[in-house]
């Protein structure tokens, strides 16, 4: 069964594996697919369930909301974020902004069919609205009962150390950080891990499988496989589009498969496992097309690497990993989106 772990400077409890519906449920994945990966879920013991407003412009929080409707709430940890896009876009329609918060978190509610969330989460960074009325709307989410902590999404550590300052003068729980990690994917490492340590974050990380380049299922200078991400024309053929056709980066990571074997692993459970041996990290985040994937990653629960193992994937992927920091920023939006 997955394991709990504490998310950040609190009392609450996760699962490491954490089941995340981007780009799957209302989009690539029909309802009853989509279902059939959440009972899987749950049948493995994953009780964290990582949604937004924004995946497939609302239509994710509703699918997740309606199966999980029966399950006992209080054993449920249910996280959602707010600032990109929703519904007609217009211009207060995104953002951070006290009006767009609670607007949002209502919409959410709705959806998911629920009087609260464990965890409420700041999407991105808004650079166009003072951090001040953010973390007040934020903190009056939580007063109002809506939301029981707050956490964030690809801030950088300044932003993160500013924010956790605002909140505990406001009384109220910053304890998680969102970004993307993995294997390839190190940007959070020198800065944002050091200032949510200081700041009592811990990290709930997506793309652990680095949108499935570290499955090996991406060859070098074969076209990307039937049914792939790669071929996803919803969105997720965007996402994975700067690890493919890097060929040099795909050899290296077939250089892994030695190395799941030897602790009998299929690549994508390594990388998984790999994500959670960082001691900030508190939870790493899975999407699945199909339940079989769901009983797959639950196998990287628990799992220890041996130091010198460790070692050698950094050896193998060599010059292929990202670990500049300024990643986080180059990779937000500078003004809101719309």
């Amino acid at each position: 069964m997955t394991a709990y772990r504490y998310l950040g400077n609190s009392g609450l409890k996760i699962t490491e594996l954490t089941y995340g519906n981007w780009l799957t449920h209302a989009s690539q994945v029909a309802n009853e697919q989509a279902e059939a990966c959440v009972k899987a879920a749950l049948d493995v013991g994953i009780t964290s369930f990582d949604t937004a407003d924004v995946y497939a412009n609302t239509g994710a929080e509703t699918v997740l909301g309606n199966i999980l409707q029966g399950e006992r709430r209080e054993s449920l940890e249910i996280f959602t974020k707010v600032y990109w896009p929703t519904g007609p876009k217009g211009p207060n329609d995104t953002g951070l902004s006290r009006k767009h918060i609670m607007e949002s978190i209502n919409g959410s509610l709705t959806r998911l069919k629920t009087d609260y969330v464990d965890l409420y989460q700041a999407h991105r960074y808004d650079t166009e609205t003072p951090l001040e009325e953010t973390m007040t709307a934020f903190a009056d989410v939580v007063r109002q009962g809506k939301a029981l902590y707050i956490g964030v999404s690809e801030w950088t550590g300044d932003q993160i150390l500013a924010g956790a300052k605002l909140a505990k003068e406001l009384n109220i729980q910053l304890i998680s950080s969102q970004p993307q990690y993995s294997m390839l994917w190190r940007v959070i490492e020198d800065e944002v891990v050091p200032a949510s340590k200081e700041a009592g974050l811990s990290q709930i990380v997506w793309s652990p499988v680095a949108q499935g380049v570290l499955t090996g299922k991406y060859l070098p200078g074969q076209p990307a496989p039937a049914g792939s991400r790669g071929t996803d024309d919803k969105g997720g053929k965007d996402m994975i589009s700067r690890f493919l056709g890097n060929d040099e980066l795909l050899t290296r990571v077939q250089n892994l498969q030695p190395i799941a074997a030897e602790l009998d692993l299929t690549m994508a459970q390594l990388a998984v496992a790999w994500v959670l041996q960082n001691d900030n990290v508190a939870a790493a985040i899975i999407g699945a097309s199909r339940p079989e994937q769901v009983y797959e990653n639950a196998k990287a629960s628990s799992v220890t690497i041996p130091a010198e193992l460790m070692t050698r994937i950094d050896d193998a992927l060599g010059d292929a990993v990202v670990r500049d920091a300024s990643m986080t920023v180059k990779t937000s939006p500078q003004t809101r989106p719309v």
